[in-house]
């Protein structure tokens, strides 16, 4: 995080101290300074400094990440984003009274925008249960504008990851242990890993079905783990690397599921598997080891793909949990989303707001990279809260079996603050003080406060749009009477 600019941490700074259970005297006597300078920090009317920020830091635990904006400017977006939904029907609240709901009660924010998801996905269960029985007549009796987007079991927990930054602290320990001590050598990690099971259970390599199927079987009562045929040694790796994190630990994904607050068995069978993978990824791309090659390398993706033989996106979607307190790396988001603009992978450990519903802005560059496949893109791209991401995007493909076999084409997007571009071998010419072009993108047409988007497709939720009937362009917009 950088400290060359003013730093406010009041509101951090005052939980902290009354999650401790202190005064601010208490505070005070802690950091070696004035009772007055703790209230003026607490206050926001002063700026704390690095040597502060470090004694902060070493007062309350952990590093001076925890005092980051992102995770504040996150809750902020998305707020502001739901308070927008027409169906809420809820008033329009200054952004200075948005600031203070996050600044003062973060825990009541987030327990609110998880009440707006579940509000999400019962409308959405409501409107398939009218499909199922009435056909399109059902559909056609809803009322304009209050469609919406199924959030997922899958939403929550990437909502949970979202909010440890994408890093486990635990699981990712734990994985580089077990690297680390089975001395993982890349290119032929698959056979150590698999002798260490023999103990365990037995792995077979079936022939792949025609059709696409489980890259990964395992029957309990005959201790037998089958792999298909056709992946290559990382691939077969990552899948012995999540069996052995289900039966090896176990204690450690549960105690993870429990933190998360999974109730429903579909979502606590899908976190157990996303917290498997987490595990198997950071095995065969050990924390220390990667984040050392990511800075020597400048970030420079297909150098770290020929140095730990992985794939493109493996690497990315890696980059993206390099969170660990006193040795983080960039913090990224990461995507990835299909030529419909479905996004099937999201996380962030930076501010960045993804769209839940309506599509990604068309502006952004990652839609681009399909015009232009194989090739990185990069872009300056400004949110309309102001804040500037530099990011990269490229198509990759998935697939093999031959000429008649059909793939699968994806566009994976990685970004970071434009603060954080110099450390990247991708941004080298660009100036980072003044860039030649910044495109302003938003988290989506339905919540995009931006009126004047030349590629605008609906409205703000609540209002309607005016379209010039010569010109097809956007004229302006109103408010639509219920």
């Amino acid at each position: 995080m950088s400290t060359s600019r003013k730093l406010f941490v009041g509101p951090r700074v005052r939980r902290l101290r009354e999650q401790q259970g202190w005064n601010q005297a208490t505070l005070a006597q802690r950091l070696s300074v004035s009772l007055s300078y703790v209230s003026q920090i607490e206050n926001n009317q002063r700026p704390v400094t690095a040597g502060v920020l470090l004694k902060l830091a070493e007062t309350f635990g952990g590093d001076i990440g925890q005092f980051s904006e992102d995770q504040d400017k996150r809750l902020l977006t998305e707020l502001d984003a739901a308070l927008h939904d027409r169906t809420l029907r809820t008033d329009r609240l200054p952004t200075t009274a948005l600031t203070r709901m996050v600044d003062q009660a973060p825990e009541l924010v987030e327990s609110f925008l998880k009440l707006y998801q579940r509000h999400h996905r019962l409308q959405e269960e409501h409107a398939q249960t009218i499909d199922r029985y009435y056909g399109e007549l059902g559909s056609a009796t809803g009322r304009p504008g209050e469609a919406l987007t199924y959030v997922p079991p899958h939403e929550e927990v990437r909502d949970y990851l979202n909010q440890r930054n994408n890093y486990l602290d635990e699981l990712d320990r734990l994985a580089e242990q077990f690297a680390c001590g089975l001395e993982l050598t890349p290119g032929i990690r698959a056979a150590a890993i698999a002798g260490l099971l023999r103990n365990k259970l037995r792995v077979e390599i079936v022939p792949a079905p025609n059709q696409a199927g489980l890259l990964r079987h395992y029957d309990p009562a005959r201790r037998r783990l089958t792999l298909p045929d056709g992946l290559n040694d990382a691939q077969q790796a990552f899948q012995l690397a999540t069996q052995y994190a289900l039966l090896a630990h176990g204690d450690a994904i549960e105690a993870e599921i429990v933190q998360g607050g999974f109730t429903d068995p579909a979502t606590q069978a899908l976190a157990r598997q996303g917290l498997a993978h987490y595990f198997a990824g950071a095995v065969i791309l050990p924390y220390g080891e990667f984040l050392q090659a990511a800075r020597q390398l400048r970030y420079d993706i297909e150098l770290l793909q020929l140095r730990f033989h992985v794939s493109f996106e493996t690497v990315c979607h890696r980059l993206s949990t390099l969170q660990r307190p006193n040795a983080r790396g960039v913090p990224f988001y990461f995507l990835r989303l299909d030529q419909a603009g479905n996004i099937s992978k999201r996380q962030s450990a930076t501010s960045f707001h993804f769209a839940r519903h309506g599509g990604a802005c068309p502006l952004w560059h990652v839609h681009e990279a399909f015009a232009q496949p194989g090739r990185i893109l990069t872009q300056v791209a400004e949110m309309a809260d102001g804040t500037q991401f530099f990011g990269i995007a490229r198509t990759i493909e998935r697939g093999n079996g031959g000429f008649r076999k059909r793939r699968k084409l994806f566009a994976v997007g990685l970004g970071c603050e434009l603060a954080h571009a110099r450390e990247l071998v991708y941004a080298d010419g660009l100036d980072l003080q003044r860039p030649s072009e910044v495109v302003p993108i938003g988290p989506g047409c339905r919540v995009c406060p931006r009126s004047d988007c030349v590629q605008r497709a609906f409205p703000p939720a609540g209002k309607s749009l005016l379209v010039d009937s010569d010109t097809e362009s956007l004229v302006s917009y109103h408010f639509q009477p219920d």
